[in-house]
């Protein structure tokens, strides 16, 4: 293997470059993840007495990093997977794959009999040797209920290696779930399997990127998008002059429905109000948007009022779902919060009241503690 190719070589070289700070936490994790790319790269032993005396190749011990949001985690999860040369590898981000998992077991459920856990962990297992996973999280029963037994067949029955982020330890994940009795094999599972590692250093990299920018940006115009555009590059670093080519998304929001996302990368999405708020949508598409992504730009709000109290209302389920999910949220937007819902006869306005419970939160989602807050992090 390539030193200049190693995740460890390339994490000191972005130190030298200045586009990272020196961070002991985010080595000794690159560290291990460099181990584990090495261990992955090496091939079997070859000849007849290999063959004939070799015991079953040792899976590689698979990684788990946790720790506050801005820390660094998915840099150095995009540092291993870019540089680990295999091809039989996959990452993906959780909430994803879990929307995947359950519809398998759907089409499982339907051509098969019996314990549909085997042939699901087959399907996913299917040519890979490396699973890494993006800001798992647990939020609901259904995965709770099968995660435990599905992972152990990927790890234990198919030998994969599976490397994974998240904002929390694995103790406290689904902590206070209904029937969290079910899943505490996984956490098990987990802390067996795989090492667990802390990347939680005193610095939030992901706020520092957006100092000095405001979330909320009004009136629209030119000078509310470039601010929420620079957003877009800080926290991707994408290079800003090949914005023609960000990468976009179709967001799967269940029920065979697909949404497009134009510009999708690292948990970053934009989103127009038209696309979300004008047509006819409901919460579980924001709630698949609040589980997919940990930032949100939303651009192009226009005054509410009863006249579109239809789009008023889908703006207010949108905002509760990214609310309940700590989703950061930038907006260019015709007005301010407190004055962005208008109406001359407020007082028999229904939904002038509804609104106020969001102008409460959309002025918290601005707050510092608001952004400080993890990604799905419970209150």
């Amino acid at each position: 293997m390539s030193e200049a190719r190693g995740v460890l070589a390339r994490y000191h070289a972005l130190v030298a470059d200045g586009q990272l700070r020196p961070d002991a936490e985010q080595a000794a994790a690159a560290q291990r993840l460099d181990a584990l790319q090495q261990a992955l790269e090496t091939p079997p032993a070859t000849g007849l007495l290999s063959r004939l005396f070799a015991k079953k190749p040792t899976r590689a011990r698979g990684l788990y990093v946790w720790g506050g949001v801005g820390r660094g985690k998915s840099m150095l999860m995009d540092l291993f997977v870019d540089s680990l040369a295999i091809p039989e590898k996959r990452r993906v981000h959780f909430h994803a794959f879990m929307l995947e998992v359950h519809e398998i077991l759907r089409d499982v459920r339907r051509e098969e009999k019996g314990d549909p856990i085997p042939p699901v962990a087959q399907r996913i297992a299917q040519g890979l040797r490396v699973l890494a996973f993006d800001e798992m999280v647990v939020n609901n029963s259904a995965d709770a209920m099968i995660m435990s037994r599905l992972f152990t067949a990927l790890i234990r029955d198919h030998d994969l290696t599976i490397v994974t982020t998240s904002n929390r330890a694995p103790s406290e994940l689904y902590k206070n779930g209904l029937n969290r009795e079910h899943f505490l094999p996984f956490i098990a599972l987990i802390e067996h399997e795989l090492e667990v590692m802390t990347l939680n250093g005193p610095v939030d990299y992901r706020l520092q990127r957006l100092a000095g920018i405001r979330s909320w940006h009004q009136p629209l115009g030119r000078a509310a998008t470039e601010r929420v555009r620079e957003v877009f590059f800080r926290l991707t670093d994408f290079p800003p002059e090949d914005a023609e080519h960000v990468p976009s998304a179709d967001l799967d929001v269940g029920g065979g429905r697909l949404l497009h996302v134009p510009k999708s990368l690292k948990g970053v999405g934009v989103f127009s109000f038209k696309k979300l708020c004008a047509e006819a949508r409901g919460a579980s598409d924001y709630l698949a948007i609040a589980r997919a992504y940990h930032t949100v730009i939303l651009v192009g709000i226009p005054h509410l009022s009863a006249d579109n109290r239809n789009e008023a209302a889908r703006f207010v389920t949108l905002i509760d779902a990214l609310y309940e999910h700590k989703v950061k949220l930038f907006v260019t937007a015709d007005a301010t919060p407190e004055e962005l819902y208008g109406n001359t006869n407020r007082e028999n306005d229904t939904g002038a009241f509804e609104f106020d419970r969001t102008v409460s939160r959309l002025t918290e989602m601005q707050s510092e503690a608001y952004m400080a807050k993890g990604h799905g992090e419970e209150d």
